[in-house]
């Protein structure tokens, strides 16, 4: 843990405004989930500090939307080297401040740097059209600007990616931009502030306001200086904040909760689908937004495949999320720990069967939750509707695609499904009938920098990554010319 403290003293704790990290008489702690001790403390924004950072992106603004495209993708793709270059040390610091497994903070990294490749090479690729009026009166041309200074809020799950999926795109198309960080996770965010600095990115494009109290940069979205709101979070809070932007009719997208089903029909090949669990559910912990939450699976393969994933669970060692050797780590807090324990208590409580789940001896004091397989859920259940965020298998059964199918859309939400079916026809069909924005077949793994991410239902607006990534910062124009 020495060495921990020693690499923490040297991570950024201050607010960043004008290329320079200021620090602030109020802080907040930042808390190591794997043994509940304060990490360090963090300046905390004010909504003096929100506006000056808006006053900041609104005067640079113009010079860099100016900025030639190819400069400002070498800023990005710079970028994108040094994250990888600091791989050890954002895994390490992603693993204390989030809880999170070595491996999936190393993961992260490499994800979350992909989106700074990606946009670098979408920057100079801003495309417009050109073409004659179908009455012949006129030349009608097409051009794509950005849409100004922008506000991110981004989740503590990710807090390198997340960020990155937001930064990436708004710098290549041209916009500056404002971050709050999660408070629980701030640091890792405060890192890719000094990253983009080393990699040229000029003053004032750039602000990143950790803070104790949201609702200090939230005010940002009665301004009507800021031009697009970008929120990753809960569905309550991202409605919300979208309400209070709508009053100057802010360019605004939302990725919000996710209820994905895991749909596992009688065809499908068992292996494979138990494989595939360990990506789509027990990744950091469960604490993903598109981690299977309801599995679904034939009534004839049920047994099989709860026996497979206790197995699978078997084999995953619970612990420090920064010590060697540790697969799962603690929950992100006090907060998360009592919300999976509430669900599966009531689950259990109404009926569900628990076939695996109890904690190793000897651990730290922190919030820890064991990997669980549970079946017979319950229709009432709260677990059978609500979005778990932690490692926790809910097995339900069907008889028939239409009942998985049926299972699969009962939810206000729509925003990750995965199927499993050694006939691709049939699979494509359900993936198809499935009601979600991504849907993964015969695999756990489904986010791609280079795909577009987001839902459908209430699950969110809009798309990040992917071609239409950028799409998101920029506004269409329309330049009307005699013939």
């Amino acid at each position: 843990m020495t060495n921990l403290r020693e690499f923490i003293s040297t991570v950024p704790t201050g607010i960043f405004l004008g290329g320079a990290f200021e620090d602030r008489e109020e802080t907040f702690d930042v808390i190591n989930p794997s043994d509940g001790s304060v990490l360090t403390k963090v300046a905390s924004a004010s909504q003096e500090d929100a506006t000056r950072a808006l006053d900041l992106a609104t005067s640079a603004q113009g010079a860099w939307a100016a900025t030639p495209a190819r400069e400002r993708g070498e800023i990005l793709r710079k970028t994108f080297e040094l994250l990888i270059d600091a791989t050890p040390d954002l895994t390490l610091l992603m693993s204390a401040e989030l809880g999170r497994a070595l491996p999936d903070s190393k993961s992260e990294v490499a994800y979350g740097a992909e989106f700074f490749r990606w946009f670098s090479e979408e920057a100079v690729r801003i495309r417009g059209d050109y073409r004659h009026s179908p009455a012949g009166n006129a030349r009608i041309v097409e051009i794509r600007q950005p849409v100004g200074p922008s506000l991110a809020i981004t989740p503590w799950n990710f807090p390198l990616a997340m960020g990155a999926r937001k930064i990436a795109p708004a710098l290549a198309a041209g916009c500056t931009i404002i971050v709050k960080p999660a408070s629980k996770t701030p640091l890792t965010m405060l890192y890719l502030a000094k990253v983009l600095k080393e990699a040229g990115l000029p003053d004032g494009v750039l602000a990143v306001l950790p803070t104790s109290k949201s609702s200090r940069i939230s005010a940002l979205l009665d301004d009507p200086r800021l031009r697009k709101f970008t929120f990753t979070g809960s569905t309550e809070v991202g409605q919300s904040l979208a309400a209070q932007g709508a009053g100057h009719s802010l360019k605004t997208s939302l990725e919000l909760g996710g209820n994905a089903p895991y749909v596992v029909l009688e065809d499908a090949d068992l292996p494979t689908a138990i494989d595939a669990m360990v990506t789509a559910k027990m990744r950091g912990a469960g604490q993903v937004c598109i981690a299977a939450n309801r599995f679904l699976v034939h009534s004839s393969i049920k047994d099989e495949f709860v026996a497979g994933c206790v197995e699978k669970l078997k084999q995953f060692r619970v612990g420090n999320a920064t010590d060697e050797g540790t697969t799962v780590g603690p929950l992100s807090g006090e907060d998360q720990l009592e919300i999976v324990t509430d669900l599966v208590d009531d689950a259990l409580e109404k009926g569900a069967t628990k076939h695996f789940g109890e904690l190793p001896d000897g651990l730290e004091p922190g919030f820890y939750y064991p990997p669980s397989v549970l079946s017979d859920i319950p229709a009432e259940a709260a677990i059978a509707s609500s979005e778990i965020f932690g490692p926790v298998i809910a097995v339900t059964t069907f008889d028939t695609d239409e009942e998985a199918i049926r299972l699969a859309n009962n939810t206000p939400f729509g925003l990750a499904a995965y199927v499993f079916s050694e006939n691709l026809t049939r699979a494509l069909s359900v993936a198809e009938a499935i009601e979600a924005g991504m849907v993964a077949v015969n695999k756990g793994a489904l986010s791609d920098p280079a795909a577009p991410f987001g839902g459908v239902k209430e699950s969110g607006l809009g798309r990040e990554g992917g071609f239409q990534g950028i799409d998101e910062f920029l506004e269409v124009k329309f330049i009307s010319l005699p013939l």
